[in-house]
């Protein structure tokens, strides 16, 4: 039968180090698939690494290609990859396994920073993001998927507001046997009107897409606070706008509520992102957030069951009111077709 212990030992049999005992933990948030943080007890020295397991995935090997390959052409904060097996002898799923990069999960502790430590972390984001943008960018736009050892752009498409429209209605369809699936209508109404307003400014650039705090480890010691970006296996090549908008949503808006606190936190995201990238919110930018919002509230929806599943039933509907009241909001601010 498998456990985590069963499973972590076949790994440290079949690709670690001989070991004299060791232990592990699950991290508190983030993470897609089955993480653990491993500590390794060796003639008396305590090596830590992380052992994530993938099953069902038929794109599992992109998640550790994409840690090297933005290692090498950025600074992005990505854990090294130590071992990659996606066929392992034993019986256990594919995994691999990284070193471990102290630090806390940023979701935990953004919301009770001090300002002076918040803007630094918001302002790393940016520069971050920046970086990824800079350093690498593809022919067309699409989900990155490995043919052969090779990095490709699958489902490619010249035109990013035809691919961006087939991902929010993705999005919107998979609302169904979710508390949100009396939205589809509304929000299906809401896409068709905005989205001719969506259009491509610049060439495809790596877009994380599941760039969000809980998939960032922090020390808030540092001068560059974001010790590393985790979870890279839904990237995709993306418009950069689109990226920025969606790290506004998931990183400012709507998680603070006073307006000037929101703007000047934009900023700081901004400023970090122009350390590698020239941007300015023109006009064209400001007229398509909010579709790029929606798009990212309907996707945090499809999450929400998760997220929420192990809170009290009250919390559960005051999150759900949170969501349904930032849903009539937004679709307010969208532009007309």
């Amino acid at each position: 039968m498998s456990t985590p212990e069963r499973d972590i030992e076949a790994v440290l049999d079949e690709s670690g180090p001989d070991y004299d005992s060791f232990s592990y933990e699950r991290p508190t948030a983030g993470h897609q698939g089955e993480v653990f943080f491993v500590t390794l007890e060796v003639a008396g020295e305590s090596y830590e690494i992380v052992v994530k397991f993938e099953a069902g995935d038929q794109n599992f090997a992109l998640e550790p290609f994409l840690h090297d390959f933005v290692a090498d052409r950025t600074e992005v904060p990505v854990p090294r990859i130590l071992v990659f097996n996606e066929s392992p002898d034993l019986d256990v799923d594919p995994y691999f396994v990284t070193e471990r990069i102290r630090g806390n999960n940023l979701a935990e502790a953004l919301g009770a920073l001090d300002s002076t430590t918040r803007e630094n972390v918001i302002r790393h984001a940016g520069r971050t993001l920046g970086d990824m943008h800079a350093g690498i960018q593809f022919e067309g736009f699409g989900r990155l998927a490995l043919d052969e050892g090779r990095l490709i752009v699958d489902e490619f498409n010249w035109d990013w507001g035809q691919y961006f429209s087939e991902i929010t209605r993705g999005y919107v369809d998979r609302l169904d046997n979710t508390p949100f699936s009396d939205l589809q209508k509304r929000a299906t109404a809401a896409i068709e009107r905005s989205v001719a307003h969506i259009e491509s400014t610049a060439p495809p650039k790596l877009v994380h897409d599941d760039y969000r705090p809980a998939n960032m480890l922090f020390d808030p010691t540092q001068d560059a606070p974001i010790t590393a970006v985790l979870d890279w296996q839904f990237a995709l090549a993306g418009e950069a706008e689109y990226h920025i908008a969606r790290t506004e949503f998931l990183f400012i808006d709507p998680s603070y509520q006073d307006a000037e606190t929101r703007a000047g936190l934009r900023e700081q995201l901004y400023d970090g992102y122009r350390t590698h990238c020239e941007f300015e919110p023109d006009e064209g930018f400001e007229r398509r957030r909010p579709i790029y919002y929606v798009s990212t509230l309907i996707w945090r929806m499809l999450g929400f069951e998760a997220a929420f599943g192990e809170v009290s039933d009250l919390a559960q509907s005051r999150a759900e009111i949170r969501y349904r009241q930032q849903f009539d909001r937004l679709l307010e601010r969208l532009p007309d077709s």
